[in-house]
């Protein structure tokens, strides 16, 4: 058999598959590749007009090594490339549209606008906006200061009218780490049902009161604040089943700071912050799940979390961080009556100090239902800290590995309780040496990565 006619008919054959197939395949692949098939002949040209998904990074072109004079270029290389690549697609229906680049004056600023507008245009169904902003300072001749450039007050117009009205949207991702300005006050999103706002500003009350009730079928709702002061101190909706909240800046928070969750159809919260002075309103009556990172600070003399925690009293599974253990103590300490966990039946539990470790006795008696009781290492618990008696269906001990201290501190902690089964989850970089390596009779050992049925992952 001739190879090369071989090489030369499988090389073509892919032509003869249905343009449709071929607009999947090339959905499947990095935008700028599928766009250079254009190229190849017209038949190509027709086949990248059904390509779904739409990638754009300006990362691919930059690079942090070149001078300013050449980033200047690849960055017009890249809006022309993005301009041409919507182009050859003509108002073909879009999929997914996912935009990462830079801005460096406000003037760029409209070539974001017109691409979004054009996926509005043809139906997107997810949009993934990430956009970083580098402004470059000028000097005022007039005051002989150093000032923002003056078409930098963008904010208003960051994002275009067209998009807060979209009929056919699905998902949308916004980020990072700008200000969108006044919303329109007639925001309409009929089809949205998940929304992830990473280090997004807003001026204040346009989340709860302009965006999310816009969203008449929004069921995940993702807010993220890194290094910076977070907003909102509330969130309402009557629609969302799944809520994550993740603040990370201590210098933006006080004595007076506080949040309030609205959100009765909720079914799983994920909430990492700083322990907050009030929680005044929390409204979780459907709550199934909940995951609490909770760190303390300074800045708060007295933190009062009794509003969170009654809040998600009525829980079937719970998992507190090592941080959220400290923080609950601290404030029993002060004054906080835990709740009876009536519903309670999983509880994952941490802690890196004597502290936390005096918490778990007050949930086990507080959870007359629990069935499994996880605990993140026994690393930090030396004993001193005397368990109650328990019954669970199943212990789950993760961080396992396999030395005799360990198999003390497992004893001391169960010591006459009653567990149907103990599983001892191994740590993911442990080394375990079989002449070492101790495992109390009975007991069974799972790999940190699963794949045991009793594991569970």
């Amino acid at each position: 058999m001739n190879t090369e006619t071989l090489n030369t008919g499988s090389k073509a054959a892919i032509s003869w598959l249905p343009e449709e197939v071929l607009g999947k395949i090339l959905s499947l692949i990095p935008t700028k590749q599928a766009a250079s098939t254009s190229l190849l002949a017209k038949k190509w040209r027709n086949v990248f007009r059904l390509v779904h998904n739409l990638d754009f990074d300006d990362s691919d072109l930059l690079q942090p090594e070149e001078g300013q004079q050449e980033r200047d270029v690849m960055r017009e290389s890249f809006r022309n490339f993005v301009d041409r690549t919507l182009a050859l697609q003509c108002a073909s229906p879009i999929k997914k549209f996912s935009l990462r680049c830079g801005i460096h004056m406000a003037s760029e600023l409209a070539c974001v606008g017109r691409w979004i507008c054009n996926a509005v245009e043809r139906g997107v169904l997810e949009l993934d906006i990430s956009i970083r902003t580098f402004y470059k300072l000028v000097l005022n001749s007039e005051t002989g200061v150093v000032e923002q450039p003056a078409d930098m007050e963008y904010g208003e117009v960051f994002l275009p009218p067209e998009l807060w009205k979209s009929k056919t949207l699905v998902k949308l991702t916004l980020g990072t780490n700008i200000s969108l300005g006044n919303l329109p006050p007639d925001v309409s999103l009929p089809a949205l049902k998940s929304l992830c706002i990473d280090t997004i500003f807003f001026c204040y009350g346009d989340l709860c009161d302009v965006l999310l009730p816009g969203c008449p079928v929004l069921e995940e709702l993702v807010v993220r604040h890194e290094n910076c002061e977070a907003f909102p101190f509330c969130i309402a909706s009557r629609t969302i089943k799944k809520l994550s909240v993740h603040y990370d800046c201590e210098f933006g928070i006080g004595n007076m700071s506080y949040m309030s969750f609205d959100a009765p159809s909720l079914v799983s919260l994920d909430y990492s912050d700083y322990a907050l002075a009030e929680y005044p309103q929390v409204n979780l009556e459907s709550l199934v799940e909940a995951r609490l990172d909770l760190r303390y600070s300074e800045r708060i003399e007295k933190p009062d979390i009794t509003g969170l925690i009654i809040g998600i009293s009525n829980i079937e599974t719970l998992h507190l961080s090592p941080g959220s253990a400290d923080v609950i103590r601290r404030c029993i300490r002060r004054g906080l009556l835990l709740p009876v966990f009536k519903n309670l039946m999983s509880l994952s539990f941490g802690s890196k100090n004597k502290r936390g470790w005096k918490l778990l006795p007050h949930l086990i008696e507080q959870s007359p239902k629990l069935e499994t009781l996880i605990i993140q290492g026994l690393d930090s618990y030396t004993g001193d800290v005397t368990m109650p008696l328990f019954q669970v269906k199943m212990l789950r001990v993760h961080c396992y590995r396999g030395n005799a201290k360990e198999v003390e501190r497992l004893q001391k902690f169960i010591g006459e309780s009653e567990c149907g089964e103990v599983v001892l989850v191994e740590a993911a970089d442990a080394v375990v040496d079989d002449a070492m390596y101790c495992k109390p009779k009975g007991f069974y050992t799972c790999c940190a990565s699963g794949g045991c049925g009793r594991c569970g992952g």
